[in-house]
């Protein structure tokens, strides 16, 4: 909780300070990777500050927890924080790393407020990042010892022993560990890291989900290959693709993740677009093979079939579910069964109790969970997960 000193106080400059976050953290990344160039080379995704993502996404997040500090003092932004520290945690993020990103921010803040910046308000906001420091620190602790793993050494090395093209763009790859062990555990809708060395040295992580239920002595993830419309190509998901082979050796991160279901019998909807079928069919997975009798509505939205990966397995699953309806839509028209267009939740049965998991672009997922709050679904029934930077985190506080 925010000091009574500090109270007034950011809450006097956050019209200020939100209004010149953008600039803020554009300003904050330039100055850290220029005393720190190996966090941009083999940590931070380079795409996403390329493209300005990144910073978006951290703009948002210090934006909304300070919001919350001064007007919602009692609320606990659980949510928020967990699926930051989730992402942390599969990055290896360490408790003396939030040191580097202290003393460049403040300095940040200073270079673009200048003399606004006096010592009470620098008092009052170091107040706010190390609350919003130091709760992340201590989830990303209990992430840690959850996984077994000391702070940060997250990284295995597994084998490919199947390659699959999924579609033109998508291919799956199976994964087991490369020293003969046991695969780690994980939760279904949970994802891992992948660390690539590239052609210029800089080993790059993308994060991608497990599409196949847990439990088995192998993992499953399946890559898109990213095509940039405005920019360069994936790095990651374009090395995968054109080099990872079956017997190849891949450096992965233990699981983490916090779109997994939780015990109960209640009704379920999971829905996805694009590639955001993964999680969902990990947990659509978990519930056929577990014989779980839960009543789900699978929806599943995509351009045409032949970029509709995993579907013959995605149906495979729905028939072994006792209770499970699957709804498909495509853009494009000629596919027996399928809708024609955008998801329509209004044609649908959907419970009040219904619990509902969310992934896909953030237009889907907008107009998706939208659709639900409209019909009555309570907010907190509603989960997601985004791929990459979250730029929606903190707008659903």
């Amino acid at each position: 909780m925010l000091s009574e000193q500090s109270i007034p106080v950011v809450r006097a400059t956050l019209p200020a300070v939100g209004a010149a976050l953008d600039e803020i953290t554009t300003r904050f990344y330039a100055g850290m990777f220029a005393a720190h160039p190996e966090l941009l080379r083999d940590v931070f995704n380079r795409g996403n500050q390329a493209n300005g993502e990144q910073q978006q996404a951290l703009a948002g997040s210090i934006a909304a927890f300070a919001t919350l500090l001064v007007e919602r003092p009692d609320a606990r932004p659980d949510q928020m924080l967990a699926r930051i520290a989730h992402k942390h945690a599969a990055l290896g993020v360490t408790s003396e790393q939030y040191k580097i990103v202290h003393k460049h921010l403040f300095a940040a803040i200073a270079d673009v407020l200048g003399d606004a910046v006096t010592p009470e308000v620098a008092a009052a906001w170091d107040e706010v990042y190390w609350l919003m420091a130091n709760a992340l620190i201590a989830v990303e602790a209990r992430l840690y010892r959850g996984a077994g793993r000391s702070e940060g050494d997250v990284w295995q090395c597994m084998e490919i022993t199947a390659r699959h093209e999924e579609t033109p763009d998508a291919v799956s790859f199976t994964l087991r560990p490369a020293d003969g062990g046991t695969a780690p555990v994980f939760k279904a809708g949970q994802y891992v890291s992948v660390q690539v060395e590239l052609p210029d040295g800089a080993r790059q992580i993308r994060q991608y989900s497990l599409s196949a239920a847990p439990g088995g002595s192998q993992w499953r993830i399946t890559v898109k290959r990213v095509r940039g419309a405005a920019g360069p190509d994936g790095e990651v998901s374009s090395w995968l693709h054109a080099h990872a082979r079956t017997g190849d050796v891949l450096t992965v991160s233990t699981p983490f993740g916090d779109l997994v279901l939780s015990d109960g019998d209640g009704p379920l909807l999971l829905a996805s677009a694009g590639i955001g079928i993964t999680p969902m069919l990990a947990i659509l997975d978990h519930l056929a093979t577990t014989g779980s009798s839960r009543p789900v509505t699978v929806v599943h939205a995509d351009r045409r079939a032949a970029d509709h990966a995993h579907r013959t397995e995605q149906h495979d699953l729905v028939a072994a579910c006792p209770d499970a309806t699957l709804h498909i839509w495509y853009e494009e028209p000629g596919e027996p069964g399928a809708h024609v267009g955008q998801v329509d939740l209004d044609a649908l049965e959907l419970a009040d109790s219904t619990t509902a998991f969310l992934c896909g672009p953030l237009p889907f997922m907008r107009t998706v969970r939208g659709a639900l709050l409209r019909r009555g679904i309570p907010a907190d029934a509603i989960h997601y997960e985004v791929f990459g930077p979250d730029l929606w985190l903190g707008r659903q506080q």
